[in-house]
């Protein structure tokens, strides 16, 4: 497979369960138990579930995505410091498009509405001043709408990529938030310049980066990570409500929290210490959950992942069962807020699917997906 190589050097940093066989709704391996790992350098894990009687044990997790930097997790629980290592000697590497299940196509045709010439560059300058801010997140907030509402109909979300005109403008929007969440002091004279209704959404939207941000330490050692193209927009919908049929789990959530791990799939590298897949799973957490399935399936990751919240105490208790997946209280509400603003408006998963993988680095964000 045809690969290209994005470095990050010393100067830079980065930071960052069912198949057939199981009753409908009901955990697989329900007398496995979750333990608590011990406190380690890494500030995101999962509760791993073990067999009964198994005694805790700790150990480092590996690294996952976050909405708004690249941090280390697997399927492990633990609450730990927040700096995020990886091997020392490696590079950061983009891996070109794999060929998944539902193979890429052209991108679809771009609304009209949405010339190319008026569509904002990947780097264009986010404006530093509340006001501008806030008219141009009012803007590109609009304008994304409305192509994604095009993109819907005109277009087909389970095949291939989203146009041009909802990839630029989804990045714009990921931009503008990530300034926001950086930048609390703006962000609050940003809110009133906003409708009622943005104002509500850009609130969590940059109280969930903010969330996630607090636990990231920018860390000096190289790291090289491989990424790729998601599947389909609406292919991985399927997936999600599916696991939402079969285990009573919002679709949602799962959306809310394969965004959070690996930006619904673009980052496909193994964490240093054996988390994998879509959904960052830990070998002992796949053993009990993932019922002999593919870790690196989506399908069967979306499973294992709604079958181990079902055991943890979903739906019942979402954030009960969110910190078993991971615990820090940062990460449970951070996709929370994601999963709310999926559910109060389906636009919104349209647009977390389009916001793009980012590393933290002492110069600055370095992007390694999109355009």
């Amino acid at each position: 497979m045809e690969q290209q190589q994005t470095k990050i050097g010393r100067a830079g940093r980065w930071a960052g369960p069912a198949r057939a066989g199981s009753p409908d709704g009901e955990p697989v391996a329900a007398r496995a138990r979750r333990h608590d790992g011990s406190a380690d350098v890494h500030p995101w894990r999962h509760g791993e579930p073990v067999a009964a009687r198994t005694r805790r044990r700790g150990g480092p997790v590996a690294a996952s995505l976050l909405a708004l930097a690249v941090a280390v997790s697997g399927c492990a629980a633990s609450q730990g410091s927040a700096s995020t290592a990886a091997p020392a000697g490696r590079t950061a590497e983009r891996t070109a498009p794999e060929r998944s299940a539902a193979p890429a196509t052209a991108p679809a045709t771009q609304p009209a509405r949405e010339a190319a010439a008026d569509l904002p560059a990947p780097g264009a300058a986010i404006p530093k001043d509340p006001a501008r801010l806030a008219r141009a997140l009012t803007d590109t907030t609009a304008r994304l709408r409305r192509a994604i509402d095009d993109w819907i109909r005109d277009g087909d979300p389970a095949e291939g990529r989203a146009p041009e005109p909802v990839v630029l403008l989804a990045l714009h929007q990921q931009r503008i938030y990530r300034h926001l969440a950086r930048n609390p002091k703006t962000a609050s004279r940003t809110y009133p310049g906003l409708s009622k209704a943005l104002a509500g959404e850009a609130e969590a939207n940059v109280t969930a980066g903010r969330n996630l941000l607090s636990l990231v330490h920018p860390v000096s050692r190289p790291a090289r990570f491989r990424v790729r193209e998601p599947e389909p927009a609406d292919v991985l919908l399927k997936h999600f409500r599916h696991a939402e049929r079969r285990f009573g789990v919002d679709w949602e959530v799962l959306a809310a929290v394969m965004f959070v791990e690996t930006k619904f799939g673009r980052v496909r590298s193994p964490s240093h210490t054996g988390a994998k897949g879509p959904m960052q799973f830990m070998p002992g957490t796949w053993a009990a959950y993932g019922m002999g399935g593919d870790v690196h399936d989506t399908r069967d990751a979306l499973l294992a992942a709604a079958n181990y919240l079902r055991a943890s105490g979903a739906p019942r208790d979402y954030r009960r069962a969110l910190y078993a997946y991971n615990h820090s209280w940062a990460y449970v509400d951070a996709v929370r807020l994601h999963a709310r603003q999926i559910k109060r408006d389906i636009r919104n998963y349209y647009t977390y699917y389009n916001w793009q993988v980012f590393v933290v680095t002492t110069r600055g964000d370095r992007r390694l997906t999109g355009p």
